[in-house]
């Protein structure tokens, strides 16, 4: 019986590949994406289904210094990271004062942030806007669209665009859920259908963009939800397709070694081949 693989692509869009004109450059990451071209137009017939990420953002973001304010009235410069200790403190509060506390319809920005440090994934990093939705920084990266445009017209078959984001109170580096998902948006919580689809995989080839967030995020999400371990083991993470934040890259060696463990495979674009 012929494999079932698929390929999962982080966010790679102009904001972070485009090395000139993108808001939240990941360094190297047009190279990344010029090689993950190449893998799919060689081995593109034996790719069963491609699923692209989307980072889907509206200027007013949690992660967006419009999002804060200081006592003068100042937004925060990007890279800041706001501590649970800076909001209750009143260091940094919502420029919107309505949105400090929970109420009945959205969670609160102190309430966030105290679950962010809740839940030990990252902190609180205020970002340059970026991937706003409708916005050209919001669009798949120019090389790889055509190399996916191509890989549908050859296989007959669609991409799956899966976007995350667009809630205003939370951070959402994982495709699979929102870092503190929002008990009355679905659009935060589990996704249940690509993780289904995923795991109908045989083998799952994984790249994108950023290696330190989206991405290790996206796996290390996936991983928890298939407790047995089973999920790692599909994994294969091209290291040459990838890229880090700057000052991140602890997170995604941390991610490599964590799933290298449960079985993930690790390999490069031109050392690939499928079975």
């Amino acid at each position: 019986m012929p494999k079932n693989v698929q390929l999962l692509i982080i966010d790679p869009q102009n904001d972070f590949c485009d090395s000139e004109r993108g808001t939240l450059v990941v360094k190297g990451a047009d190279a990344d994406m010029r090689r993950l071209v190449e893998l799919v137009r060689r081995v593109g017939s034996q790719i069963n289904d491609i699923h692209v990420t989307l980072d889907s953002h509206h200027l007013i973001h949690v992660a967006h210094p419009i999002y804060w304010q200081d006592k003068s009235g100042n937004h925060p410069s990007p890279f800041t990271i706001i501590s649970a200790i800076d909001v209750q403190e009143g260091r940094w509060v919502p420029t919107h004062k309505s949105w400090l506390r929970q109420t009945r319809k959205d969670f609160g920005a102190l309430d966030y942030v105290e679950a962010l440090e809740s839940n030990g994934k990252y902190p609180l990093c205020i970002w340059s806007p970026h991937c706003l939705i409708g916005s050209w920084g919001h669009n798949v990266y120019p090389p790889l669209l055509e190399a996916l445009h191509e890989w549908e017209a050859k296989e007959f078959a669609a991409v799956n665009f899966v976007t995350k984001g667009s809630n205003y109170h939370t951070e959402h580096y994982s495709a699979i859920c929102a870092d503190v998902p929002e008990p009355n948006d679905p659009t935060t919580q589990i996704n249940t259908w690509l993780l289904k689809t995923l795991n109908s995989a045989d083998e799952i080839l994984l790249a994108g963009e950023a290696a330190s967030h989206c991405l290790a995020n996206t796996a290390l999400d996936a991983d928890a939800f298939f407790s047995d371990g089973s999920f790692a083991r599909k994994l294969v993470l091209l290291s040459d397709a990838t890229s880090c934040i700057e000052g991140f890259e602890d997170r995604y060696d941390a991610f490599v070694d964590a799933l290298s463990a449960k079985g993930m495979r690790v390999t490069t674009t031109t050392e690939y081949e499928t079975a």
